[in-house]
């Protein structure tokens, strides 16, 4: 029977729902996913990734790529619009706020571009033994460490478009095993790290809430925002919604316009980036309510919710979208390249997170989770080791991306490099390990490297 209107897009987003809430229930229930403290999002994404695999749920890959790529921008947007909370001592964040920032990005500086030249060497020696992989391959690593799903996704689709085939499926294979590296490894190091007495403040026995990710009927529950319109005007997650809306549309246009401009291969690429284009309109727009006086209408808590909701549908989509015969074909280039990344990964933040002046176990764990998944990630591990987050961690993690901006972006336009300005993959690499080099002796020039623990 036909339908009178178009369905399959909200047949795909029933689906993920469905899919998220198998993952809640899972996590509720299951004592595996609670001990390795495996996300909502991550259950329901592998458990979509089999339906669709398997051909029981018949969806266009497409689709649910679309849904993810679109998220992901969503989310970027959200962040930018979202208005900076005040530190509880006034806004002032003292020394210590400003040396955990800056040690956590030097240290993400010097992994993902350490990532990178693993990825892009390794691409080079399957090259010399017969297998003849894309220049860009072993590059994925990083964006799928480092930068999660949705870059993976979105810089792999870019790939795509310049002869890059399955680009966007093997960037987020290794944003899954980014994932998985990041549970089953970084879970058992914060545990060890506990039992030694490295934690500032040791935590107590991680709640009931906390592992089966449900908070209990009689558990008091956070606040999850304030409104900022009258109800009945509008209500205020509307309008936060409607804000986000208005940045897709001035970005989308902002970017179509700017292709005008550039080759046809270039222009292709700019949609790689809209999540950048779309941070940077948002700011813009932020900044501008600022001037008026009308930021007060964005309020923190509702737009965190809105960055909350896209990301976890986002990983949802992202995971789903895997193609299984793709990752067979390159299985051993995946596997090898995603063991070696990971090695090297979390040898350097061990390496760096022993020799901490303070904090040491709390800044380990979430820049470990940060390296090999999201800023999420990052938190989720420091909150096995700071529950309540007594600690100026979880700070620092926000602000470090002030600091990582730089490096991290900088580092993303350059993967380009051999696409864009023929650059040889080898150079490249040479380029990237410099650039680490660089972030380790800044660390050390900012006497931020002590006595190892």
């Amino acid at each position: 029977m036909d339908t009178p209107y178009p369905f399959e897009p909200l047949l795909v987003f029933g689906f993920l729902s469905i899919m998220l809430l198998v993952g809640v229930q899972a996590r509720a229930k299951i004592r595996f996913f609670q001990k390795y403290l495996f996300p909502s999002c991550i259950i329901g994404g592998i458990l979509g990734l089999i339906l669709v695999n398997v051909r029981l749920v018949r969806f266009p890959v497409s689709q649910v790529e679309s849904f993810a790529y679109h998220l992901f921008n969503i989310s970027f947007i959200s962040v930018g619009l979202t208005p900076g909370e005040r530190m509880k001592n006034g806004g002032s964040a003292g020394m210590e706020y400003v040396k955990g920032p800056v040690w956590m990005a030097l240290v993400q500086g010097s992994t993902f571009p350490l990532q990178i030249a693993a990825g892009g060497i390794l691409t080079l020696v399957f090259g010399f033994f017969g297998i003849r992989l894309f220049k860009t391959f072993g590059f994925l690593v990083a964006l799928g460490f480092t930068e999660g799903p949705g870059q993976a996704l979105s810089i792999g689709k870019m790939w795509e478009g310049l002869g890059f085939q399955y680009g966007s499926t093997i960037g987020l294979t290794f944003a899954a095993l980014g994932y998985f590296l990041c549970f089953f490894t970084g879970i058992p190091l914060v545990n060890w790290g506990i039992r030694k007495g490295y934690a500032t403040r040791t935590p107590k026995k991680l709640s009931k809430d906390f592992l089966t990710g449900i908070i209990s009927e009689e558990q008091r529950k956070e606040s999850a925002g304030e409104l900022t319109t009258h109800t009945g005007n509008i209500e205020s997650a509307a309008f936060h919604a409607a804000l986000v809306g208005l940045v897709y549309v001035i970005t989308y246009f902002f970017v179509r316009g700017l292709g005008r401009f550039l080759p046809e291969g270039s222009a292709k690429a700019l949609w790689g980036f809209f999540f950048f284009f779309g941070l940077g309109v948002a700011l813009i727009v932020r900044c501008i309510m600022k001037k008026t006086g009308l930021v007060h209408l964005i309020n923190p808590g509702i737009q965190k919710r809105i960055t909350g909701w896209s990301i976890d549908f986002m990983i949802v989509a992202t995971v789903t979208a895997i193609q299984i015969h793709v990752v067979y074909k390159f299985l051993l280039p995946i596997l090898l390249i995603a063991a070696t990344a990971g090695i090297l990964t979390f040898l350097v933040v061990l390496f760096f997170g022993k020799r901490l002046w303070s904090f040491k176990l709390e800044r380990l764990a979430a820049i470990y989770g940060t390296v090999t998944g999201t800023c999420s990630t990052g938190l989720l591990l420091l909150r096995v080791v700071d529950p309540e987050f007594k600690t100026p961690v979880a700070i620092e993690l926000a602000l470090m991306n002030v600091f990582s901006i730089p490096i991290i972006g900088g580092c993303t336009v350059l993967m380009n490099a051999p696409l864009w300005w023929n650059w040889s993959v080898g150079f490249t690499v040479l380029i990237y390990a410099g650039i680490s080099v660089v972030c380790v002796g800044l660390i050390r020039f900012f006497k931020l490297w002590g006595r190892p623990i």
